[in-house]
């Protein structure tokens, strides 16, 4: 795959899950809200934020304010650390609103699916240079192998056939891997003897237009459906 076509299936990856979102958002407000005005301005500020936060991440890496890699890592404190924040705190203010009950569960879990399409991507990253061995499938990235089990998890959960302890469990587990991943990519910086090297792994590439997309929305988009998916469930 060429570096220009990379660089659409980035875009086009986070096209897909940003529609995936809207379409989980307006069905769940139009069952939520019967006040048509209400259910508008729910619709307008979901498909808002996600479009201004596309733009907010396309104009820090166009910047060039990502290229300084000294200690603490900038894409983290400028992308990730506001999207987790924003994760805990609409969560937990809306923790025992409607809404959250009114999303079909295997909806959440199938979502995670889209992660094996970024594992997918990495290994063509990885040919290109645009990422290091270390941070696909190829070395101590698992993502994929959790992912794959998404669209069983989201049957079972459909089905009813099996306790949703389990499926709380299930998403405590991608967490875990999603932090591993965060782990393994931070020592690749900051940390390359980890991995017995003495200069840093990850080419400074990886934290352009449009692979950073993957830090700044396509993780933290995975974590915010993780921790729904929780709540959730455990209303329940």
């Amino acid at each position: 795959m060429s570096i220009m076509n990379l660089k659409i299936a980035y875009i086009a990856l986070t096209l897909l899950t940003i529609i995936i979102l809207i379409i989980i958002g307006v069905k769940t407000i139009n069952k939520t809200f019967t006040n048509k005005a209400i259910a508008n301005k729910k619709k307008g500020i979901l498909i808002g934020g996600l479009v201004l936060w596309q733009i907010y991440t396309y104009v820090i890496a166009s910047s060039g304010i990502l290229d300084n890699f000294d200690f603490p890592p900038r894409f983290a404190i400028l992308l990730i650390i506001p999207l987790f924040v924003f994760t805990g705190i609409f969560i937990y203010k809306n923790r025992n609103n409607a809404w959250i009950s009114n999303i079909p569960e295997h909806w959440l879990i199938f979502y995670q699916s889209f992660r094996i399409l970024v594992e997918s991507i990495f290994v063509l990253s990885l040919a290109q240079g645009i990422l290091n061995k270390e941070v696909t499938i190829e070395g101590y990235n698992y993502d994929m192998v959790f992912a794959y089990t998404a669209p069983i998890i989201g049957y079972l959960i459909y089905k009813k056939l099996v306790s949703k302890k389990v499926f709380i469990i299930w998403n405590y587990v991608g967490l875990a891997v999603l932090a591993s991943v965060i782990f393994v990519f931070i020592a690749s910086i900051f940390n390359p003897q980890f991995f017995g090297s003495e200069t840093m792994l990850l080419p400074r590439t990886a934290l352009k237009y449009p692979y950073v997309l993957v830090a700044g929305f396509l993780m933290p988009s995975a974590v915010f459906i993780h921790v729904l998916s929780i709540v959730q469930l455990s209303k329940k």
